[in-house]
């Protein structure tokens, strides 16, 4: 049986793809920290596992949900920069290396954008700590060569049931707090998480694409137009906006950084649009309804994977 190794693979995302692989009859492996997967610390186990593999993919890296402590912070990088290293070690020792390395990297690498949208080639890098990091991270992805083929998807945000940013944002609009964020201008760059496993589908069959590619759905809306789609679904019986200085005193008490709120991120997949590539969800309307129909199930977003 055809093997894919996702590192990092416990979480919202990879529990998704790891699912979906195996439903299309792979034999999915984990690299992860806990006791009943594959151990970062178990260097013998982690070549052995990436032997032959067809797919590699790596979503390891510390929530960014939280204070930007100084402790948080250099945790945040490390927990990046260096997995993504060990497993260039890992597999530099690999006889029969995975045939593809598709490694998660962040649409915060672009700057807050409310001008113009950014593409592959036009856009331009931010400034920051996120943005270093997301640097870094992508630095210590292609750092290395070899015989595996590497794509870097920058991730928007990504929408699916199962774990996320999503629960509590639905909770305020159902509270009647599902007004706009902010100033409701800034842009929401998302992706329904089946795109995301079909574009790494993509990736594994077309043998041209490799680098960075934009991971994200092709229409974004602002904050405002997003919040007004979940109150079409949800239907509260009112609705209070939250201004900037409301969200900072609020974040500085649930434990996070009005970052992942605040900032613009407008991100066009330029190029896997050119590549072919044809979106099941490329509005959010759809894709939030397809989310939420089912009222038995709690739907969730994932926050940036930075």
């Amino acid at each position: 049986m055809k093997k894919i190794v996702i590192a990092g693979g416990t979480g919202f995302i990879g529990q998704y793809l790891s699912q979906r692989f195996i439903e299309q009859g792979y034999n999915v492996l984990t690299i992860s920290r806990g006791r009943q997967h594959i151990s970062w610390d178990d260097t013998a186990s982690v070549i052995a596992v990436l032997e032959g593999a067809e797919l590699l993919i790596n979503l390891a890296g510390k929530s960014v949900d939280c204070r930007y402590t100084e402790a948080n912070k250099s945790l945040i990088l490390s927990s990046r920069v260096e997995t993504t290293r060990k497993l260039q070690w890992a597999v530099d020792q690999c006889c029969n290396p995975p045939k593809v390395w598709v490694n998660s990297s962040t649409a915060t690498i672009y700057r807050h954008a409310e001008d113009r949208p950014m593409d592959e080639a036009t856009g331009d890098i931010g400034a920051g700590f996120s943005v270093e990091v997301a640097k870094a991270w992508e630095g210590a992805f292609f750092e290395g060569a070899g015989k595996t083929r590497k794509v870097a998807l920058r991730i928007a945000i990504v929408l699916g049931r199962g774990g996320g940013a999503l629960e509590p944002m639905v909770k305020l609009v159902k509270y009647g707090l599902g007004g706009v964020q902010g100033s409701g201008t800034q842009m929401f760059s998302w992706l329904h998480i089946e795109d995301l496993f079909r574009i790494i589908e993509m990736v594994m069959s077309n043998e041209s694409l490799q680098g960075v590619y934009n991971c994200s759905a092709p229409n974004p809306v602002n904050n405002a137009n997003f919040m007004q789609e979940l109150r079409f679904i949800l239907k509260p019986p009112f609705h209070l906006s939250s201004p900037k200085l409301l969200l900072q005193v609020g974040a500085f008490f649930i434990n996070t950084e009005t970052e992942l709120i605040l900032k613009s991120r407008w991100v066009i997949p330029k190029k896997l649009l050119e590549a072919g590539f044809v979106f099941r969800y490329p509005n959010v309307g759809e894709a939030l309804t397809e989310i939420l129909e089912d009222s038995h199930k709690m739907a969730h977003v994932s926050g940036p994977v930075l």
